[in-house]
């Protein structure tokens, strides 16, 4: 009985040892990023009033979708560090929480680890980001300048890729008469380089050039065929399009990586 009640016992710490690796699968930053520091939604919302909350994302994503009072310091800037520094300077007894997309996005992880490097303290990654974040407390962020926010407005995944096209087929869409074709990457990923030279036009999603396009675009009736870098930009655009009562459009899946990355596929390379 004893080896029996042994055994029982060693196959439930089995099965609590699996569940605890299938969880942490669920935030693979935290076993990347071993040495950066982390809180959990429950934790930050007991402690949201003593905080300091930064955005890492850009700017284009933090207007769209945001933690109410978070303030916008985006990873990739050149004044992160300077920004960040000062940050803590004017708040020094209180605890900054860095956010970015999700569980898989990397950038809350990368800004708490390059503060700490620099030697900003106290700062932490809230690796659950932003939509998990709006789902559980609407009342606490943002979402096209208003709050609180309505959940049933997020955007799913699923339906973003509802309006993905594989890069083959997008080039064919790009030779229709009745499309308008949006490069929306930004000045360092184009490099002055489209990939649709003469049948596209570029736009940053930081400025408002971008809504200019999209308002040509519903009064020519077209069809918008929009890519980025990655493929991952463009989702925080279907906000801005649905808002301006756009529905006939299509984003490039993977963007310029996933287009070239297609063509050496073909050609073998």
């Amino acid at each position: 009985m004893k080896f029996l009640n042994h055994f029982l016992g060693l196959l439930l710490l089995l099965s609590l040892a699996g569940f605890s690796q299938a969880a942490d699968k669920e935030f693979p930053g935290r076993d990347i990023y071993l040495g950066t520091k982390y809180i959990e939604i429950d934790a930050f919302k007991n402690q949201f009033d003593q905080v300091i909350v930064v955005d890492v994302r850009s700017k284009y994503e933090y207007e769209t979708l945001r933690i109410k009072d978070a303030k916008n310091i985006p990873l990739n800037s050149r004044k992160f560090v300077t920004q960040m520094r000062e940050l803590r300077a004017n708040n020094q007894d209180k605890k900054i929480v860095v956010y970015c997309n999700g569980k898989t996005c990397m950038k809350s992880y990368k800004a708490a680890s390059k503060a700490k490097a620099r030697g900003i303290t106290d700062v932490v990654a809230f690796d659950a980001g932003i939509m998990d974040w709006a789902k559980a407390h609407p009342d606490k962020a943002v979402l096209l300048g208003r709050s609180p926010i309505d959940p049933s407005k997020l955007i799913a995944k699923s339906r973003f890729k509802e309006h993905l096209v594989a890069p083959e087929k997008f080039a064919e869409m790009v030779q229709n008469d009745n499309v308008a074709v949006l490069d929306v990457r930004d000045r360092y990923q184009r490099m002055g380089m489209g990939l649709f030279v003469g049948a596209e036009q570029q736009a940053n999603l930081d400025d408002d050039s971008i809504n200019e396009h999209i308002k040509r675009s519903v009064a020519g009736n077209k069809t918008m065929l929009i890519y980025d870098e990655a493929g991952k930009q463009v989702r925080w655009l279907m906000y801005r399009l649905e808002a301006a009562g756009v529905s006939d459009y299509k984003f490039m899946k993977g963007g310029t990586r996933g287009y070239f990355k297609n063509l050496k596929k073909r050609l073998n390379i």
